[in-house]
């Protein structure tokens, strides 16, 4: 879920832009890009960037769920 609690998205990859935590999905032949959430630093969208990676490795299943932090 995005952070503004607006979007659900499936997403194929996450990347950071600055403060930005981005996602990239697709639908058929075409890929679209969604902000997911903007941090207060570089630093803090690392960290959350890093929390999604352990939730990602420390489940088996197929698919995940993952929130994005307000703060």
């Amino acid at each position: 879920m995005a952070q503004d609690k607006e979007r659900i998205s499936q997403v194929i990859e996450v990347s950071i832009s600055g403060k930005k935590i981005m996602g990239v999905g697709s639908a058929g032949l075409n890929e679209w890009g969604n902000l997911l959430g903007k941090y207060d630093s570089k630093e803090r969208a690392m960290e959350v960037l890093e929390d999604i990676h352990r939730t990602i490795a420390n489940n088996s299943q197929f698919a995940i769920t993952y929130t994005m932090p307000t703060d």
